[in-house]
């Protein structure tokens, strides 16, 4: 497709669109495309079917106007979108969003607990710790996957989101020892962590890629200290602790750690828009919205995959 703009000094823009399981949309799938330059004025909107949708001749301002927005929406699936996508003279860009039902499940077919035993070894020794033996963490996982669905999910994200963040030594999953089961959410889990994970995230911050909430303990009751990953514009991890929760574990010395995933980067947007709205509400942060924000925001950033051991169908 093109725009009415025919001038050379413009960009192009290929849209990519994906399902709740990673895949393209189906061909026969119609979605409505919408582009809207830095400026504000839409610059196309359009029905097309398929998974790619060509945008040309797109305006070029060598300015802020060339920060576009792009919104995506189709019958029966949730809208995406994403920006800044920023297109250069008579360069082809890519930007691939993602559209999930709205009565979509979680599928979990590939989180069986012999799937982890074969693929994801790690995650099998966290979800085993702090029990007696392997058939009860087994049988306590399986209520969780039967039962808990947006809790899995969101314990999936996370792990996952976690699993990518690489720190001076390690990454922040290798530190976790044992869930606290009775706490876990649809928007977090609290476990006990090696203390030494505390420094690895300063020293993660020094280096750029981390950055301290002030003021922690007004959005988590009992934390010391909280410092959010800056990686991506939407869905970075938090790492909250609360240092006078601690615990022993296997000789090494513990400290109550809280993982959860924001959609905001930003702590004003996260209160605004986020914290303070589902206190009002008594919502909770969707892990069907983080799938689809950090899957977004990684294909942008040009990192691999986010490919949780889940699908949305």
């Amino acid at each position: 497709m093109s725009s009415a703009n025919t001038d050379s000094n413009t960009g192009k823009l290929m849209i990519n669109v994906f399902d709740g399981a990673r895949q393209p949309m189906l061909q026969d799938a119609e979605v409505l495309i919408r582009v809207i330059d830095g400026k504000q004025e839409k610059q196309f909107e359009g029905k097309y079917k398929g998974s790619n949708i060509a945008c040309e001749d797109l305006p070029f301002y060598d300015n802020f106007g060339d920060n576009y927005t792009i919104l995506v929406t189709a019958d029966g699936y949730c809208d995406a979108g994403f920006t800044p996508v920023k297109i250069t003279r008579n360069a082809w860009h890519h930007i691939d969003l993602m559209l999930v039902p709205k009565e979509g499940t979680f599928n979990f077919a590939k989180a069986s607990w012999d799937g982890l035993r074969a693929s994801h070894h790690q995650l099998l020794q966290l979800l085993s710790s702090g029990v007696a033996s392997e058939t009860v963490a087994k049988d306590r996982y399986d209520d969780l996957r039967e039962n808990q669905a947006a809790t899995l999910a969101a314990f999936l994200n996370i792990t996952t989101a976690m699993e990518a963040i690489y720190l001076p030594v390690g990454t922040p999953l290798d530190y976790l020892k044992e869930i606290i089961w009775d706490e876990m959410a649809q928007d977090r889990f609290f476990a006990y962590a090696d203390k030494r994970l505390i420094d690895q995230v300063v020293q993660a911050a020094h280096h750029g890629k981390f950055a301290p909430e002030f003021g922690s303990g007004l959005f988590h009751p009992g934390a010391t200290r909280s410092y959010k990953q800056i990686q991506f514009g939407e869905a970075n991890v938090q790492l909250t602790f609360h240092e006078g929760d601690t615990k022993q574990i296997d000789g090494v010395d513990c400290v109550k750690v809280e993982p959860d995933i924001d959609y905001y980067k930003d702590l004003g947007a996260h209160a605004l828009l986020e914290v303070i709205p589902n206190a009002i509400t008594g919502g909770l942060t969707n892990p069907k919205e983080v799938y689809v924000l950090r899957w977004i925001a990684g294909r942008h950033a040009g990192v691999p995959e986010f490919n949780p051991l889940y699908i949305i169908v």
